[in-house]
């Protein structure tokens, strides 16, 4: 097969490193917003209902976050392969990624969405909610939203192969769409049609079933498709699946730990109650607003880097990682602020109590001290998966969040209360970057220095 000429890609390898990196990353940073809006929706909506339906989706959703360790699989196969072989003006090769990290992606879609249904009593009972009625609602959202899970990773699989080819508008759009349709349905199904909690469900499945329609209609007949014949169903190759399990399975553990680690506090979190239940699902999901945004860039990182990297670009990079560095900080110092300015008026939009109010403003503010160190480690994140070394951030994530569960427990049995445990978690995030931050350096020293310097200045 000869080159594809028509293959619509954006060249990260020239240009105006700035602006390229801006081009990738405006609309990627726009999609991650609109995951935060999807979850905020709900949240919002649910809120008017009352606070238990908000305790039980958030701890139905610790689920959903785990499906994401699986997700990524698929989709950061899809971006460091077709990122690398692009830069490598192998667009056939680019392409046999692509279709290998789809399959993968619609295969783990299908065992998890299995297992998280069957299995969705006994998965809720980890948590030993003291509330039977907030255990058996967060089983039936469970239940529900598992039945969207293969779209939604096909979804991811497809966003990836566009992120990689630096062609990050389309899913930008996609997404865009489902959520309006969202936010739509979410209100409708709750009260007007009085369903309640599972309405939210639905609501959210609907959504994610018409983004997986768009995006396979748009991989195949968009004129701007990174590949002209695309395919969706293909026999597997095993050299490139084993290529694509050693990028991404460090990955998954990564995310697969932090989650399963976040668990183990959610439990000392329900010791607490529903409400303090409630303020963390809705601090998370506030607190995404920070590192969502911070994560598409570190995705655009990636295709640059990726990019550059199979292009030998050496020069390209080293001046992206500074550019990339100087962004973070910026971003890193306003998600810094926001929390201490506007802390209040941001939860009193999710809930009426005063309490949960309260004390949700003192989490916002113990984890906007780790806001910087979160965005420099997404910085680092970006850099090494464009490189394909994928093994350092979930290292660090892993023993940043293993160390922070005992220092929460251990908070938490202070005067400090439930406090505590926000500062566990806080100081955890700071380790995590530190460590991370570190090994790059020392990782980037060995790096070709290029035309234009050091890798980090």
């Amino acid at each position: 097969m000869k080159a594809h000429a028509s293959t619509k890609a954006i060249d990260l390898t020239e240009g105006n490193i700035l602006r390229r990196l801006l081009q990738v990353s405006l609309p990627l940073m726009g999609t991650q917003v609109m995951l935060m809006a999807y979850n905020l929706t709900d949240m919002f909506w649910l809120g008017r209902v009352g606070s238990d339906a908000v305790a039980s989706v958030g701890t139905a959703g610790m689920y959903v976050w785990l499906s994401v360790a699986f997700l990524m699989m698929g989709r950061m196969g899809a971006e460091i392969g077709v990122s690398q072989q692009i830069g490598k003006k192998n667009p056939e090769e680019a392409q046999a990624f692509s279709e290998n990290a789809l399959m993968l992606s619609m295969i783990l879609g299908l065992l998890f969405a299995v297992f998280a249904f069957f299995f969705r009593h006994p998965l809720i009972a980890v948590f030993g909610i003291q509330e039977a009625h907030v255990a058996y609602d967060a089983a039936l959202y469970l239940g529900i939203v598992a039945v969207g899970t293969p779209a939604t990773f096909l979804s991811a699989a497809i966003t990836g192969v566009f992120n990689g080819a630096g062609v990050s508008r389309v899913p930008f759009l996609t997404n865009g769409l489902g959520l309006i349709l969202n936010m739509v349905l979410t209100p409708l199904l709750i009260f007007t049609f009085d369903f309640g909690l599972v309405g939210a469900a639905w609501a959210t499945v609907i959504a994610q079933t018409v983004v997986v329609i768009l995006n396979i209609l748009v991989v195949r007949v968009l004129p701007t498709r990174p590949f002209p014949k695309l395919r969706l169903f293909r026999r597997p190759n095993l050299a490139r699946l084993r290529q694509i399990f050693r990028w991404t399975i460090p990955i998954g553990a990564e995310s697969a730990a932090f989650t399963i680690l976040s668990m183990f506090i959610g439990r000392f979190v329900a010791a607490f109650g529903a409400d303090a239940l409630a303020v963390q699902r809705i601090g998370i999901q506030l607190e995404s607003f920070s590192w969502l945004i911070a994560g598409g860039f570190a995705s655009a990182l990636t295709a640059f880097t990726g990019q550059n990297f199979g292009g030998g670009r050496w020069d390209r990079i080293n001046r992206g990682t500074r550019i990339s560095l100087y962004c973070m900080i910026v971003w890193g110092v306003i998600t810094t602020a926001i929390p201490w300015l506007f802390g209040r008026q941001m939860f009193a939009l999710f809930v009426q109590d005063e309490a949960v109010i309260q004390e949700g403003v003192r989490l916002l503010r113990i984890h906007s001290i780790c806001q910087l160190f979160i965005c420099l480690e997404f910085w680092a994140v970006g850099l090494f998966r464009g490189f394909g070394k994928t093994v350092p951030s979930s290292v660090a994530t892993i023993v940043g969040n293993s160390l922070r569960v005992p220092l929460s427990y251990a908070l938490s049995l202070t005067a400090l209360g439930v406090a505590g445990l926000w500062w566990g978690i806080a100081l955890g995030a700071c380790l995590r970057a530190i460590i991370l931050v570190i090994w790059y350096i020392r990782y980037a020293r060995k790096l070709p220095k290029g035309t234009e310097g050091l890798a980090v200045a």
